[in-house]
């Protein structure tokens, strides 16, 4: 046992070999996860999208058989992303044909034939109610991330704030305040969560963007937005006046 008055001090003991090789093992972990994983994440979407369009591209136009026309019968060569190519370029030629006045009459026939079906009719609506959604411009996304109080007074969430309240929605609610339209996103996953409509007043608007709070929801409070893009509020910048009286 030492005490204050002793002169010689315990010096620390040096980490072994194994504590150091465990050190550098969990810090090479964090280097090569986020890229392993996002080149995995590629790879694999690759291979899917190319799984998906190829067998409707005809067999002349496969990089396997212009290199065994070349190369020899024998020759086996796997090259992905040649779906994806193929994806694209149809895609924008559907766009294409579609803005023009043929595709929307042709748009506009399928969508009456595929009216007079019961059970198409339904499954077709929701996907293309689903796709224009996810898929929709500028104007339509979210205009800025929010903290409102939910589930209950003094808990707060996350909110991402996408339009102002209209119609019958705007009308009903039993106020005079203006409603604002917040998605509540769930954590690790944004993409489900909860639409609520709250009074302007309780509506508090962040500063960090968009992708910052995003991240914020996904990594479960784990990744912040960095210092320099936080903006003190006035019940921070009194603390800190506070702070600066007391010393």
């Amino acid at each position: 046992m030492t005490t204050p008055f002793d002169e010689d001090h315990p010096t620390p003991r040096k980490p072994g070999l194994f504590a150091r090789l465990r050190s550098n093992f969990f810090t090479g972990i964090v280097v090569i996860a986020p890229v392993g994983l996002t080149v995995w994440l590629i790879w694999t979407v690759i291979g899917w999208v190319d799984s998906f369009v190829m067998p409707f591209v005809p067999r002349a136009y496969h990089p396997e058989e212009f290199f065994q026309h070349w190369f020899g019968e024998d020759t086996s060569i796997n090259i992905r992303g040649v779906g994806v190519i193929f994806f694209l370029l149809f895609t924008i030629l559907t766009g294409w044909i579609a803005k023009g006045l043929i595709g929307r009459s042709f748009i506009r026939w399928t969508e009456r034939q595929v009216d007079r079906m019961p059970v198409v009719r339904s499954i077709y609506s929701g996907l293309k109610q689903l796709a224009e959604t996810v898929f929709a411009q500028s104007e339509r996304s979210f205009e800025k991330a929010c903290l409102i109080e939910y589930p209950r007074r003094g808990i707060w969430a996350v909110g991402f704030i996408s339009t102002d309240a209209k119609g019958e929605i705007s009308r009903r609610p039993d106020t005079m305040e203006k409603l604002i339209s917040v998605f509540v996103p769930t954590t690790p996953n944004p993409t489900s969560g909860f639409l609520l409509f709250f009074p302007e007043s309780e509506v508090i608007e962040l500063d960090m963007s968009i992708e910052d709070a995003a991240k914020l929801v996904i990594s479960a409070g784990l990744v912040y937005p960095p210092e320099d893009k936080a903006v003190p509020t006035p019940i921070e910048e009194a603390r800190a006046h506070r702070k600066l009286g007391k010393h």
